[in-house]
């Protein structure tokens, strides 16, 4: 008796301890990573002054190119950012104003002024479109790439492209020295270690007291055995330069230890014939 019921609760026994679920498979691990996201920096107040912004592309709401930002040729409209001040060359006029970021990378500019020059219509109308364009709020957001690249975008979906050059200031680690250099108007003969029968621009310092008034005497004439970084030398005219002279640490063993870039032209004049 005990061995018949035994046998009768064996098969039960054996249903009882049979899983009737399966486990779950195990995903094998992923050897592959996910791509690396490579997010702007969202705080561009630090890197706009470190660069001068050449446009590269703008468009509108709709996507479509906004044609009167590029006026053609080989003119470029371009941003400066400096001491709280933008700057906007490459149209007609010369255009300026106050501006500000935010943490949040929100670009607001004041108040622009701008020269009074008449100029071609599409020079005109690269003005008016660069003014309207940033008397908007802005976000503004700097691509670590190289060369960099200035994203300014609107609220109404208006979206530009600027990519950056490096200023002498970021390129020479400091803000430079001010000088005035008179250049003459014909080059001189100079002895270049590395280059024979070499003619040199032909410079002396002009000096100015506090009030703007040329200081007498100017320095002596000199030969400069560099150029000038922006200036174009033109024959038979005299120009008196406003510059920023910067130190080169370490200085190329083929070059000069300093370097001049032009500032601005402070006179310009035809040297008499003689």
């Amino acid at each position: 008796m005990n061995l018949r019921l035994l046998l009768l609760l064996l098969p039960l026994a054996a249903v009882a301890c049979t899983p009737t679920d399966k486990p779950a498979p195990v995903e094998p691990a992923s050897t592959t990573e996910p791509p690396a996201q490579t997010e702007p920096t969202a705080d561009a107040g630090a890197a706009l002054a470190g660069y001068r912004w050449k446009l590269e592309s703008a468009t509108d709401a709709q996507g479509k190119r906004i044609d009167a930002l590029f006026p053609g040729g080989d003119r470029a409209l371009s941003l400066s950012f400096e001491g709280g001040k933008v700057g906007v060359s490459g149209g007609c006029n010369h255009i300026g104003g106050a501006y500000e970021t935010d943490a949040q990378g929100k670009l607001k500019v004041g108040s622009l002024q701008s020269t009074l020059m008449a100029c071609d219509e599409p020079l005109m109308k690269a003005d008016k479109a660069v003014s309207d364009l940033l008397a908007k709020p802005l976000e503004a957001r700097v691509e670590e790439s190289a060369p960099p690249r200035l994203r300014l975008v609107a609220g109404n979906g208006e979206q530009s492209a600027w990519v950056g050059e490096a200023t002498p200031e970021t390129r020479y680690g400091g803000p430079g020295e001010t000088v005035f250099l008179e250049v003459a108007p014909k080059r001189v003969a100079c002895n270049h270690p590395l280059i024979p029968n070499h003619q040199c621009l032909q410079v002396r310092e002009i000096r100015y007291a506090d009030n703007g008034v040329k200081q007498s005497p100017p320095g002596e004439w000199q030969p400069l055995y560099e150029g000038i970084e922006g200036f174009d030398f033109v024959e038979g005219e005299r120009k008196v330069l406003r510059l920023k002279k910067f130190k080169r640490d370490p200085a190329p063993a083929d070059a000069s230890s300093v370097v001049y870039v032009l500032d601005m032209v402070v006179e310009s004049e035809i040297a008499p014939a003689k």
